[in-house]
């Protein structure tokens, strides 16, 4: 009898010891088995924050285009599915289960991560689905990352900073050599990074990649109404003006709008778009659980922010929403998380700190993030909670009408929350 979805998670699940074992060698010796050959144009999008709404807006731009696009991210929010998507709508169940027969069928004795057979099966669904084009998020990293098995036509680091760091490096000049490795010689290499470390630049430039950096060979620059973009060509200086803002909020997205323009002008020979597709892609685009705020009062904000960087741009955008009597956090954190940076960066923006458990092995107790708020200093009340449930059923309690709330700090935290939201989304107090 066949595999339902949830029993193949629970087999890839059980297959390596470890969660994260970074290394090319297993997806590449099944991906030979599986008889795989890349034919469609593929961008690959990796760095520390920003990928997933670079894939998104490229996914949307190309769909405009008429482009029929398979996407791969992760993690996913509600359902695996959302991991991988046929022209905007998460693949099947069948398809998905499909993809990983293959896979189980063709790895032997391979012991494949949860992470390279779901990418590995992700292809095989790709390759059933008679696309134009395909966009692939690194999961971790990029040089020993499961998606660098393939070989961008494209590749985009949205950005370098600080996570990951015991598999990466403790360094920007580390993790910045680890993301680059997924350049190819001869092909755009694109970086969203206005600043990047040098280790980016080397190695684009060693390997012989069509380098194109953020604030040096392209850029923007806007008002409250619009902005525009620029890129630098040898003989000449490209600009497309009058754009409309990203429909994803966030003071970010404009770095990643304009690395993708980029990148889909260095690809214009294998998939045209017009400044019209662009248009259109960038005034659609949806992702969930990045700076997504709710309507109605009080204010609810979903940011899966759980990184230093990612809390900066965080704190940025909450700064620019306007007055708010109070601000309450529902947090929850991994705890191979700079926990103390992200608190650090968020300092004296929460009112309310309501702190929740997360289960499993990498879960940090709601009480271990209260002890680093009193050490460090951190104003506001701190209330503590066994999960983000109860936490977000304390807070919308206590909550005022002209209030805001914020839910962030891991994907399993907006993940929960959002999904009780969605059974009983928070009335209009006022």
């Amino acid at each position: 009898m066949p595999l339902t979805l949830t029993e193949w998670l629970q087999h890839l699940e059980s297959l390596h010891p470890k969660v994260i074992q970074l290394g090319l060698d297993r997806v590449l010796s099944v991906k030979a088995a599986l008889g795989i050959t890349q034919t469609i144009p593929l961008f690959i999008v990796g760095g520390t924050n920003g990928k997933g709404s670079t894939c998104a807006m490229l996914e949307r731009i190309l769909r405009c285009a008429g482009y029929r696009v398979g996407t791969y991210t992760s993690p996913h929010l509600l359902a695996y599915n959302e991991r991988v998507r046929i022209n905007g709508e998460p693949a099947s169940d069948d398809a998905l289960c499909a993809g990983f027969a293959e896979v189980e069928q063709a790895r032997g004795d391979t012991a494949l991560t949860y992470f390279e057979f779901g990418t590995l099966g992700a292809w095989q669904v790709f390759e059933r689905a008679d696309l134009d084009v395909i966009v692939m998020e690194v999961g971790l990293g990029g040089r020993l990352d499961a998606v660098n098995a393939f070989d961008a036509d494209c590749a985009i680091v949205t950005s370098v900073d600080l996570d990951h760091m015991e598999y990466l490096g403790d360094t920007r000049e580390l993790i910045g050599r680890e993301k680059a490795g997924i350049f190819r010689a001869g092909r755009p290499a694109i970086v969203g990074d206005p600043m990047p470390p040098a280790t980016v630049i080397e190695y684009a430039q060693a390997i012989g990649a069509v380098l194109k950096v953020s604030g040096r060979d392209f850029g923007f620059a806007g008002d409250r109404q619009q902005w525009g973009y620029w890129r630098r060509e040898p003989e000449r200086l490209v600009k497309r003006g009058g754009l409309g803002y990203p429909a994803l909020r966030g003071a970010n997205q404009l770095l990643n709008a304009s690395a993708v323009i980029t990148a889909l002008d260095a690809m214009s020979d294998k998939v045209p778009v017009s400044v019209g597709d662009i248009r259109l892609g960038l005034a659609t685009v949806e992702l969930p659980g990045r700076f997504q705020v709710m309507p109605g009062r009080p204010s609810v904000i979903f940011d899966v922010a759980h990184n230093p960087h990612a809390a900066s741009v965080l704190n940025e955008n909450l700064s620019s929403m306007g007055f708010y009597p109070e601000t309450w956090a529902v947090l929850g954190m991994l705890r191979d998380k700079d926990i103390a940076g992200v608190l650090d960066r968020l300092k004296g923006r929460i009112d309310h700190w309501m702190l929740c458990d997360l289960g499993g092995p990498r879960g940090t107790l709601a009480g271990d993030i209260a002890e680093m708020i009193a050490g460090q200093g951190i104003p506001g009340s701190v209330s503590t909670f066994a999960s983000p449930v109860d936490a977000w059923q304390a807070t919308r309690e206590r909550v005022g009408a002209d209030d805001r709330i914020v839910v962030f700090g891991s994907f399993l935290t907006v993940a929960e929350v959002m999904r009780e939201y969605a059974r009983s989304p928070l009335p209009s107090k006022g």
